[in-house]
């Protein structure tokens, strides 16, 4: 199983990155992404840290692939491209933006500034605007369906409006906990919950294969 999306002690996670890695490789992942939130006041420190226990502790030992990330947290529109260049210029593998959740008060606008600027995964969109999904197929930014309580609510009207424009998704467990971890039957009860048929459950699962890929090219580099 593949997950791009959790969270650790590093933000607001339950777990350190070392329990994290431990229970998501008993849990049956192969590929596990760590995105803690971040905006301009922490963004170095929560990448390097992580950076620091992968690279010194060899964790891929558990034969678990674990990509380190951010997933960039109400940081005000007008600041989301220099956020995003930023993490770029950190050589950061993965990076996500926390897009307009309908259980948080995130600014309008969101949405659009992340997939201007290139990220990864724009989490937990909301009600997206079309224009906005029919940019990020042109852009290739990946649109996030998730398991996460409250944020999840809006996952049908996500997935319908990316099946129409062609554009990609992903599916993420935004876990904070171990609790939140996905079973492969879990996974199939999301998709198929906000309305997806077999044929475009094997996009999404080709897109997220494809993704992770790319993104573990980049930590190669």
């Amino acid at each position: 199983m593949i997950d791009f999306h959790t969270h650790t002690l590093l933000s607001d996670g339950a777990l350190i990155p070392a329990e994290q890695i431990r229970r998501a490789f008993i849990a049956g992942y192969k590929v596990l992404g760590i995105t803690d939130h971040v905006d301009f006041s922490n963004i170095e420190f929560v990448f390097n840290s992580l950076s620091k226990l992968i690279s010194k502790t060899k964790y891929c030992d558990w034969d678990i692939k674990v990509i380190p990330g951010v997933e960039i947290t109400h940081v005000p529109v007008k600041k989301i491209e220099k956020i995003v260049q930023t993490a770029k210029d950190l050589k950061i593998p993965l990076i996500i933006v926390h897009g307009e959740s309908p259980v948080e008060p995130v600014e309008k606008g969101t949405n659009r500034a992340a997939i201007e600027s290139g990220v990864d995964i724009l989490a937990h969109p909301g009600l997206i605007l079309p224009e906005d999904v029919k940019r990020a197929k042109e852009l290739n930014v990946s649109l996030e369906i998730t398991a996460r309580k409250g944020h999840s609510l809006t996952n049908g009207y996500v997935a319908k409006l990316a099946t129409k424009y062609g554009t990609p998704m992903v599916l993420d467990t935004d876990s904070h906990r171990p609790s939140d971890f996905f079973t492969k039957e879990f996974r199939i009860t999301v998709l198929k919950g906000c309305g997806l048929e077999n044929e475009q459950i094997i996009k999404i699962e080709d897109n997220i294969q494809k993704l992770s890929e790319k993104l573990l090219r980049r930590i190669k580099k």
